[in-house]
């Protein structure tokens, strides 16, 4: 099992990256958060799941700990495979993610390609207890109008998830949210 790769980043696509470990280049799969902070020449670290089957072998990389623990937690949702559970971390920040699973909201999860209905309920009823209770702040109801509100104004899911992330914790209302993120948008 491979536990990390270390190396020169060589290589960028739109899912994985090429890791250069000492003349041997490593295909690693990562989320589109992982991919912005990764850039080519640049000596990282990334930690790995190591994924075997009959006719392949892939390596999922993450920056951090906390990152691996949840994939390797979608992992264990049966139905759940590496690529789904990669897009989910792609899509939703993992702050976010744990607050619609422990806070019982499968919509932000549907909204998520690939997830269904049935399947955000799974991931719920899976690991809401593995996750812990709730956080208090921010609704996902707010979360989701705001992000939404921001793609119907021509900003990719990837830009306005990344501004919604950056706001100070007190703002709130997805009115205030979405004035905001226009502000370090603008930027």
């Amino acid at each position: 099992m491979i536990s990390y790769v270390s190396g020169t980043v060589v290589e960028k696509e739109a899912k994985f990256v090429i890791v250069d470990v000492q003349g041997v280049g490593y295909r690693v799969f990562v989320t589109e958060e992982t991919l912005r902070h990764l850039n080519i020449g640049a000596t990282t670290k990334l930690k790995t799941h190591h994924v075997v089957r009959e006719d392949t072998e892939e390596l999922f990389g993450f920056l951090t700990d906390n990152d691996l623990k949840l994939f390797e937690l979608l992992l264990s949702v049966p139905g759940i495979g590496p690529k789904t559970a990669l897009n989910i971390l792609s899509v939703a920040t993992p702050e976010t993610l744990r607050r619609s699973i422990t806070s019982n909201e499968t919509a932000y999860l549907t909204k998520i390609s690939g997830i269904g209905k049935k399947t955000a309920e799974k991931i719920v009823l899976e690991l809401k207890e593995k996750l812990g209770k709730g956080e208090a702040g921010t609704t996902l109801k707010e979360e989701v109008d705001a992000l939404e509100a921001l793609k119907s104004l021509g900003y990719s899911h990837g830009e306005a998830r990344e501004a919604l992330k950056n706001l100070p914790e007190e703002v709130t209302s997805t009115s205030d949210r979405v004035k905001h993120a226009l502000k370090l948008l603008g930027k």
